[in-house]
């Protein structure tokens, strides 16, 4: 199915006793509109939840999509590092690597201080991106969808997804609270022996 003209959807989706979207600004607690007191959550949020379904019923493993397959990959995922994701395009499609100066112990006259080590970077002519992108394009699904941009270090240029999300807000407004607990035992004698066998 090709996307060929603009769709607006809306998402509704429950929450419960839950923090859909924690505030790493505000000690994780759930996002909320400073004057409203909305609860938010980002785009980015959304995105990494659909991620993360699509990561859960298709193959991730690496290797190279098969002629006229349309892979379910996902690029950003926690630890990736983007320029190696880029970087198999480039070795997939057997393009040239261009090489910056070769290594050299030779002092600048000037400065006295030795040159920099010459070190490999792949510039991709235009050809060679436009290559890149649609391999990308191919093999990840969150390139074809949200887009992407693939053009740090290792140029597999910028894809403008169909999919755009923005922000999603609260119906009414929410209290934010936190809830302290308590446990029936410890995890050492050092603990028992502080706590005068009180051990809660």
């Amino acid at each position: 199915m090709t996307l060929t003209a603009r769709h607006d959807f809306v998402l509704l989706f429950d929450v419960k006793d839950g923090n859909p979207n924690g505030d790493p600004d505000a000690g994780n607690m759930p996002r909320l509109d400073a004057e409203t007191g909305h609860g938010l959550v980002t785009d980015v949020a959304l995105k990494r939840k659909v991620r993360n379904y699509v990561a859960l019923g298709h193959d991730q493993s690496e290797r190279e999509p098969i002629a006229g397959e349309a892979r379910f990959e996902i690029y950003v995922r926690e630890k990736a590092i983007l320029n190696l994701q880029n970087q198999r395009a480039y070795s997939a499609l057997k393009l040239d690597v261009v090489v910056d100066e070769a290594p050299t112990d030779d002092t600048n006259a000037d400065d006295k201080k030795p040159k920099k080590a010459g070190k490999e970077k792949r510039k991709g002519s235009a050809t060679d991106v436009i290559q890149a992108r649609a391999w990308m394009c191919q093999n990840f699904f969150d390139v074809r969808t949200f887009g992407a941009v693939m053009s740090t270090g290792v140029n597999c240029g910028q894809v403008r997804g169909p999919v755009q999300m923005t922000f999603a807000r609260s119906v009414d407004p929410v209290v934010a609270s936190e809830h302290s607990i308590t446990r029936m035992a410890v995890a050492t004698e050092k603990e028992a022996q502080a706590q005068d066998g009180d051990n809660r």
